[in-house]
Formats: structure tokens, C-alpha cells, sequence
């Protein structure tokens, strides 16, 4: 009788556990979509679109400078030009600045063509077309670099240099692991993905964003963190940067890197970048203390010491 007695309180309990999980999982889901729906009204449109593959792309234009400067974002940047808003405000007294927010970022559309290296580079490429913008600086973080080197290549006669933002190189290690999109996907779907991002509180902390922005970031990073067309993007890591190793910097084309001076990620992460540069005839690197998004904290560090190196190559 004792043994029954404990078994059917044992499963009582484990039944009043099920069913405040499934309660809980249920207010979650609930909550995502009320706050889904809440904010679609809530984000600002900023920048302007143009039509790549029938589709709308959005950038941003500031700053009337005679050179251009072109922002391409790292992977999984919800909203690039609010992202890159403090460089912005450092480069636009001195070049014009172009944010490109390709498809499934910031307020551009989401597309269903695969987001190979060569897709990607070409969307890009057909929206500067569109401002009929032909002469141009790329500066471009993290997984720009991987996008960028092909970029360069292919448009040779139109980028007057290239600037990475601790960009990633196609030597780098851990980018052929096995991509758990169904898992992400589900995440997103069932709102567990807003709460992880609520409970890691302030990610911009240590930033100079204003309150304002870090909100309209935060809206939307929950409509477009592991939407589809990122989620492809993701799932073509490994063949993207498999396809970039048989690539390197045109001899003659000015390169700077900053980079992140404690970066533990990734190893050699500073002899990776010499090594793609050993062959540049104005090719350079400069550390700096920071996390990856050194342009959250360092943007006026990174435009001087750009202007420096621009300047010195014109004499």
C-alpha cells in the first residue's frame, strides 16, 4: 500500500510539472505573437529602397563627400544602418555613407534564392547600380569580408579599397559545423527565442546608443533574428567560405583591417588578416581593445585612423 500510495504521488507530481511546463510554453507562444504584432507598428522606416530581383532592398544615404564609403553588415545584424549609426556619425562629415541592408535584414525584404556568396555579392552590387553608384570604398564587418573578398574581384574597376571590421577570413576555423536551423526556426516560432534575448539583458550597454535606437534595434532583432532567408544563409556558411579560400586581395588595392586585439575565437585571428594582406602594396592592421561589434565603441578610432591611411596613400 506504502508503494502504491508514493507511485501515485509520484506521478501526480510529475503530471502538475507537465502541465506547468505546457501552461508556461503556452503563455510564451502567446506573448511572441502579441509582441510580434505590437511592434510591426512600432518600428520606424528610415532609409530608402530600391528594387533588387523584384524585390525591395533598404539603405541609407548620409554625408555628401566627394568618396563614397559602402557599410556591409556582419551575419545576423538585424537593423545594419542603426547598427552602424556611430560610424556613420564619424565618417558623413567627410564621405558620402552608404548602409546596404541586404535581403532579410533591417527593413529590407526576405527572398527565397539561395544565399550563396555569388547572390549575395550580386543583390549588392545591382543595388549600388540602382543609385548609380560606380566608384566606392566597401567597409564592411565580420562575414562581409568573406562576401567583400569575391567582391572585389568581381567589380575590380569600381572599389577604391577595402576596410574590414573584424572581418572573417575563409581560413578561419569553426565555420563547418553542423547548422541546427530546424532548432532555430522552432525557437523563433514558439517565442522561447524572444525570452532567451529578454533574459540576456542590455547588449549594447557599453555602447553610446540612445535609448531610442536601442529599443527600435530590439523590435527589430525579434522580427528578423533566424528568419529564413538568414537561416539559408546560415545553412551556405561552409560553401561560402570554402569558395573564398581560392580568393585573394587584388595586389594593388589599398587594404586596412582593425581588428579585435584579444580576440579568443578564434585562433591566429590576428595572423590570418597579415596573411591576407602579405601581398598588398598598401595593405595594414590595427588592434583594438573591444568586443567584435568595434564599431559600437571605437567608431571614432576606426574612422581617424581610415582617413589616415586613405591620406597617406594619396601622397
Amino acid at each position: 500500500m506504502r508503494v502504491k500510495k508514493t507511485m501515485t504521488i509520484l506521478l501526480k507530481t510529475i503530471g502538475v510539472i507537465a502541465i506547468a511546463i505546457g501552461l508556461f510554453l503556452v503563455i510564451v507562444f502567446i506573448v511572441n505573437r502579441v509582441c510580434n504584432k505590437s511592434e510591426q507598428g512600432k518600428i520606424e522606416p528610415y532609409g530608402q529602397f530600391v528594387t533588387v530581383d523584384g524585390k525591395n532592398m533598404n539603405v541609407t544615404i548620409q554625408g555628401k563627400g566627394e568618396e563614397t564609403v559602402v557599410l556591409l553588415p556582419g551575419y545576423g545584424t538585424a537593423a545594419p544602418e542603426l547598427d552602424f549609426k556611430p560610424l556613420i556619425e564619424e565618417l558623413s562629415p567627410y564621405y558620402k555613407v552608404v548602409a546596404i541592408e541586404p535581403f532579410g535584414y533591417g527593413l529590407s525584404d526576405e527572398t527565397e534564392k539561395e544565399r550563396t556568396m555569388d547572390n549575395i555579392v550580386s543583390e549588392i552590387h545591382q543595388a549600388l547600380q540602382s543609385l548609380n553608384i560606380d566608384r566606392y570604398i566597401l567597409m564592411g564587418h565580420s562575414i562581409a569580408g568573406i562576401y567583400g573578398l569575391d567582391y572585389v574581384n568581381k567589380y575590380k574597376n569600381e572599389v577604391s579599397a577595402f576596410v574590414g571590421i573584424d572581418s572573417s577570413v575563409p581560413t578561419q576555423g569553426g565555420v563547418d559545423a553542423e547548422v541546427p536551423t530546424t532548432t532555430f526556426k522552432l525557437m523563433k516560432k514558439s517565442g522561447l527565442l524572444r525570452l532567451l534575448i529578454k533574459l540576456q539583458g542590455d547588449p549594447y550597454a557599453s555602447s553610446d546608443f540612445d535609448e531610442k535606437t536601442k529599443e527600435q534595434m530590439r523590435m527589430i532583432t525579434n522580427k528578423n533574428i533566424y528568419n529564413d532567408t538568414t537561416l539559408n544563409e546560415m545553412k551556405n556558411f561552409t560553401a561560402n567560405f570554402d569558395g573564398a579560400q581560392q580568393l585573394s586581395f587584388p595586389k594593388t588595392l589599398p587594404v586596412i583591417f582593425f581588428l579585435q586585439a584579444n580576440n579568443t575565437d578564434v585562433e591566429g585571428w590576428i595572423p590570418l588578416h597579415q596573411e591576407q594582406i602579405k601581398d598588398s602594396v598598401n595593405g595594414k592592421v590595427i588592434t583594438l581593445e573591444g568586443d567584435h561589434y568595434l564599431h559600437h565603441t571605437r567608431s571614432k578610432e576606426i574612422a581617424e585612423k581610415f582617413r589616415e591611411f586613405m591620406g597617406d596613400i594619396k601622397k
